[in-house]
């Protein structure tokens, strides 16, 4: 029947992520799930979540089975009453769960290969939580998705880097797009005006386009939002990325931002970087751009001297205009606006309701400029490419209706 043929589909994709020989999801050792390559580079710091902290304190007195019934109760109270929650009062700075949350079934799902109810001693670990709740999403938006946003360094591909033709996220992309769902890439990389500099970071994904010879209405369904909220564009006719002009899609609170309130932000911005790095001891290269500006370290340095620059900008900088100070992980930078106004921008653009909407992306902690998303759509928090592979992988394969699909070179 049909909720055996699910069954055995997500077990082929478990068994695949837990036989693959090259696979960095969990590690080149014994795999732990705690063993994420983002850990070996970035330190504890990427571990930051306080309701992934909470579920972890209550495994000191339940099961791990025991939390996933409680927690599902108390979310299914959480999106009835927000304000009064016993969530709210047990976690305040919880914001909303746009979809509901079936965490028993995605914890039975994660049990049966990583034995959580089986161990004797080992409690799940902040990863291992992390993965059960982002099952917990993919079940629950699978069918009704209309728009999955993405991140780009550290999500879609490493940082620094670019989506070369090799990506394996590209058959998963053009997939969702030939199933009506959106796809959006929501990055802090912005290049006014010059097109071609936003091309060369997907260089690989408009070749498969192009190689493919996919119509208008699917190419359509292709966005890169750049600047964190500042510019949009999207894919010509001929497999080009253009600008889609400011008046079709930014908000009006948007296009009141004045340009001399801009480079006021900017300046002040500058120069609490300056000073910090300063205070740090850490040599710094300045970038300014037209919306944001950073600074770059002239060598080697930690992910928590990075951390700290960031947070005394976001907690001292003072300004009329919204903004997002973030610890790119090689970098720090201010940017005008954040993701979450660039989205709610695309979404209004697109006539999409949060429940219809995902963002996956890799820095929801305090520094991180995927946050602000949660604000207006669900997440996924992956720790990398590898994860951002699975994830939609497995999404793909929730969707009701699903089939084969050929994906021709």
């Amino acid at each position: 029947n049909g909720t055996s043929q699910q069954q055995t589909t997500e077990m082929l994709v478990w068994e695949e992520l837990l036989s693959s020989p090259e696979s960095e999801i969990f590690g080149p050792r014994a795999r732990s799930a705690s063993d994420a390559g983002v850990l070996r580079r970035k330190g504890h710091l990427k571990e930051q979540d306080k309701f992934i902290q909470f579920l972890l304190d209550m495994h000191e007195t339940h099961t791990s089975l025991e939390v996933m019934e409680k927690v599902d109760r108390w979310i299914a109270e959480h999106r009835r009453e927000p304000k009064t929650s016993k969530l709210r009062r047990m976690v305040p700075t919880l914001g909303t769960f746009y979809t509901p949350l079936n965490m028993v079934k995605a914890f039975l799902v994660y049990d049966e290969f990583f034995a959580l109810s089986r161990r004797q001693y080992v409690p799940p670990n902040f990863a291992e939580l992390r993965h059960i709740l982002n099952i917990a999403q993919v079940q629950a938006s699978a069918d009704t998705l209309k728009l999955v946003t993405f991140d780009a360094d550290g999500t879609l591909y490493a940082d620094g880097a670019h989506m070369q033709h090799d990506n394996d996220m590209i058959r998963l992309i053009v997939r969702l797009m030939r199933r009506g769902v959106h796809v959006a890439i929501v990055t802090a990389a912005g290049y006014p005006g010059d097109a071609e500099k936003f091309e060369q970071r997907v260089e690989g994904l408009l070749a498969a386009f192009a190689a493919l010879d996919l119509p208008k209405d699917v190419i359509d369904k292709f966005h890169i939002m750049g600047g964190e909220c500042n510019y949009l564009l999207r894919v010509s006719p001929n497999f080009r990325l253009e600008f889609v002009e400011e008046e079709d899609w930014k908000s009006p609170e948007m296009v009141a931002w004045k340009q001399e309130d801009i480079d006021d932000l900017l300046t002040k911005a500058e120069s609490m970087l300056l000073d910090g790095a300063a205070r740090l001891r850490l040599p710094v290269d300045v970038l300014r751009k037209e919306r944001a500006v950073g600074v770059i370290p002239k060598g080697p340095t930690i992910y928590e001297v990075l951390e700290d620059l960031a947070i005394v900008v976001q907690i001292n900088l003072r300004s009329d205009l919204p903004f997002c100070a973030f610890n790119g992980g090689n970098d720090v930078f201010v940017d005008v606006g954040n993701k979450s106004l660039g989205l709610e921008a695309l979404m209004n653009h697109l006539c999409l309701a949060p429940e219809q909407v995902l963002h996956v992306g890799d820095r929801f902690t305090d520094s991180g400029n995927d946050s602000a998303t949660r604000d207006c759509c669900s997440i996924l928090w992956v720790a990398n490419p590898e994860e951002t592979f699975f994830f939609i992988h497995l999404l793909l394969d929730q969707s009701s209706g699903h089939r084969p699909e050929a994906y021709l070179e």
